[in-house]
């Protein structure tokens, strides 16, 4: 065989590879996000490295549907139930770094609303495990009514269930948001389960602190944008607006027109490869078969999602589907008391990392408190033993 054929063959290999390679890309939605991943890495301080601690605040943003998968009513209630009384009793004792409890954002669907659901919830968040905040699935929807449907439920959360907050400065109410199926300002390519595509300045105008939507990845609705904290702006004419916006940073003060959007971590995992061959995705979703572990912990750890200038905080938002019955499982389970314990074996181990159980709306706030340069994260430490008992 001649050198020209060799070199045929091999060029032909080569191109049947990259050929195969893209479409592996494009099956997992890759080409959204794989250009930021693999250009624009920031190099972060080690952890063990040097004499200043690493803080690391951890936010579960819990896509929380009792209905989800068609369940009845009864069904939905045992859901809530079985997280009411089950969650001061696995996690009760365990601490921070800062003597808080793990805590839990309960992002709850609008489009699920019943009464009882958030009357137990609130006695949940009163006994001071957690927050609820706001989901919303819809579909072929307009501008007037997704402000009609945010404004209602923000107020029924508000006055009806004592949940949410108002705004020190301003005293509107206010919450968080995380889009139902990923599709943020009209995101999918097909138009589906969203409709408005200035959908970030009617999330603004009716209150909305921060959306927590991000990473959606393996989804088309994945932004170019990626393991970052940052500030966007509906672009007239133009859909899918949070891709790209302006970073946080210390000393930098936020256009009043942006919404800050909080990222979880994502990674290529090459430990864990599909066929021995393909990274999997690391999403920070947590699910029946992925639960929360320390290897895990180590990826969203090098993510390094944080405000430029404040590398020492480290921001970790993970988000998962709370009330799914496998998910269920391990989340009020042992893999997950297992995970808190790893945190207080490694904090114990090394000085230097230092971790917080946050809300979505405490993570917000010490977003804020970097920006402003401020040093004191502002957490304060719970009672010893919180309630085990919680009326439902």
């Amino acid at each position: 065989m001649t050198a020209v054929w060799i070199i045929s063959i091999a060029g032909l290999l080569i191109a049947a590879a990259a050929i195969t390679a893209w479409r592996l890309i494009r099956v997992r939605n890759m080409q959204y996000w794989l250009g930021s991943y693999c250009i624009h890495r920031e190099s972060l301080p080690d952890i063990d490295a040097g004499d200043q601690a690493t803080e690391v605040f951890i936010a579960i943003c819990d896509h929380f549907e009792p209905e989800c998968y068609g369940a009845s009513h009864e069904r939905a209630i045992e859901r809530v139930s079985r997280w009411v009384s089950d969650y001061p009793k696995l996690f009760g004792d365990f601490r921070d770094s800062s003597g808080r409890p793990p805590q839990h954002t309960f992002f709850f669907p609008a489009d699920e609303y019943h009464p009882e659901y958030l009357d137990m919830l609130a006695g949940l968040c009163d006994a001071g495990y957690g927050d609820v905040d706001i989901h919303l699935h819809h579909d072929n929807d307009t501008p007037e009514n997704l402000r009609h449907t945010l404004e209602e439920f923000r107020d029924t959360l508000f006055y009806r269930h004592n949940l949410l907050r108002r705004d020190e400065q301003t005293g509107e109410i206010v919450y968080g948001f995380i889009h139902g199926n990923w599709a943020l300002c009209n995101s999918r390519p097909d138009g589906r389960w969203c409709g408005v595509d200035q959908e970030l300045s009617i999330l603004k105008e009716t209150g909305c602190y921060a959306d927590f939507t991000m990473p959606s990845a393996p989804s088309d609705t994945q932004t170019s944008t990626i393991n970052s904290i940052y500030y966007a702006c509906d672009l007239p004419g133009q859909r899918k607006s949070h891709d790209s916006g302006i970073r946080a940073r210390v000393g930098q003060t936020a256009p009043d027109d942006h919404l800050l959007m909080i990222q979880g971590p994502l990674q290529l995992d090459w430990k864990n490869r599909k066929l021995g061959l393909l990274p999997r995705i690391e999403n920070a979703d947590l699910h029946a078969t992925a639960p929360p572990t320390h290897r895990r912990m180590q990826m969203w750890l090098r993510a390094g999602v944080h405000v430029a200038g404040r590398p020492d905080w480290r921001f970790v938002k993970l988000h998962t589907h709370g009330c799914k019955d496998g998910n269920l499982e391990m989340l009020l389970g042992p893999q997950m008391q297992q995970f808190h314990k790893e945190l207080a074996d490694a904090a114990n181990r090394n000085k230097q990392f230092r971790y917080h159980y946050v809300t979505a709306w405490q993570m917000a706030q010490i977003v804020h408190r970097a920006e402003r340069g401020e040093r004191d994260h502002g957490l304060q430490p719970a009672p010893p033993r919180l309630s085990a008992a919680i009326s439902e």
